[in-house]
């Protein structure tokens, strides 16, 4: 980037790299939003389960939805995009663990990805099915869950993030999403990538004097219920410029998120705030599932959980394997 380009972004730092999101806003075009590029971390998420290629970029489109979302937490708490369908995929679940924190598990069902695969049925949609998306903000155990739940009847995540975000939160709402596996020089195999973009129509009270980013989802537009609200053009611009966006572009590890906004929004302006990292963490441990084994189950069902002397839990999202003697309990 030149100097001029850094000065027009209002950016005095290096440009960001793998693992982070990146906030914006445009404020000529009434409108702000997030990019998120994941390498190592979603390769970590991806990579130890050994998903089938399809799989994996179903559930890497969750995860990168999540942190586009999940990011926006004002506070520490979580996440959880969950879906459940009648699909190939019949489960998705990701935690989104404020500030910075994923995981994501997928299940799927054998057989059926193979007729689907067969039928060359393996887009998102298609492995999806129908069922449902739940979104749920937990603050945490002395605070009430908020949930907002949305159909899954064959369309895309992109498509049912925007329906979310109209019932839900009635915010004028746009999102990519792009999954690709990428070689470079050294890899002895293909790395997952993945970088997805959020954009909002800020509302029409002052919105766009807001200092930090927004996105925290704290108000309704209420234009939104207007029978006889017409689109503003800002609007129409931004959602316009972000159709252009190709996924190798979301992926490219050569084109930072700063790079992809300057070709983006440079003749409208796009100002950049700060990046924050992003990290593949479990939060399973020892003590938690020993914490549920003791207080969920009782002494004779643990003792029929044992083989040969032990209780083995496999957690689902980082496949860590606890053991514990079902004797500890009761001693």
């Amino acid at each position: 980037m030149t100097e001029n380009l850094l000065s027009s972004m209002g950016l005095d730092r290096p440009e960001t790299g793998d693992d982070a999101v990146v906030p914006f806003t445009l404020e000529k075009l009434d409108s702000r939003g997030r990019v998120v590029r994941l390498g190592h971390a979603l390769d970590t998420i991806l990579s130890r389960h050994d998903y089938p290629v399809p799989v994996a970029r179903l559930l890497g489109e969750a995860v990168v939805l999540a942190a586009l979302i999940g990011s926006s937490l004002k506070f520490d708490g979580r996440f959880i995009l969950q879906t459940q369908t009648d699909g190939p995929v019949n489960l998705i679940v990701v935690d989104f663990d404020a500030p910075d924190g994923m995981r994501g598990y997928a299940r799927f069902d054998q057989d059926a990805l193979v007729k689907a695969a067969e039928a060359g049925k393996t887009s998102s949609a298609d492995l999806l099915g129908n069922g449902h998306l739940a979104m749920t903000i937990d603050q945490g155990p002395h605070t009430e869950r908020y949930q907002g739940i949305v159909a899954l009847d064959g369309k895309s995540l992109e498509m049912v993030a925007l329906t979310y975000f109209q019932q839900s939160e009635q915010i004028p709402t746009q999102v990519r999403l792009a999954v690709a596996q990428m070689s470079t020089k050294g890899d002895h195999r293909p790395r997952w990538r993945a970088g997805g973009m959020l954009i909002q129509h800020l509302p029409a009270h002052g919105g766009a004097a807001m200092a930090d980013l927004p996105g925290n989802g704290d108000f309704d537009d209420p234009r939104m219920s207007d029978p006889d609200f017409v689109e503003a053009d800002g609007w129409t611009e931004a959602k316009v410029m972000l159709g252009t966006v190709e996924d190798l572009e979301l992926v490219d590890p050569d084109v930072s998120p700063e790079r992809l906004l300057f070709r983006l929004f440079h003749e409208t302006g796009v100002r950049v705030f700060p990046p924050k990292a992003l990290v593949e963490r479990c939060t399973c441990s020892a003590e938690r599932i020993e914490d549920m084994l003791a207080n969920s189950f009782s002494d004779e069902e643990r003792q029929e959980m044992a083989v040969n002397g032990e209780i083995e839990v496999v957690c689902e999202f980082c496949s860590t394997a606890y053991r514990f003697n079902p004797n500890h309990f009761h001693q």
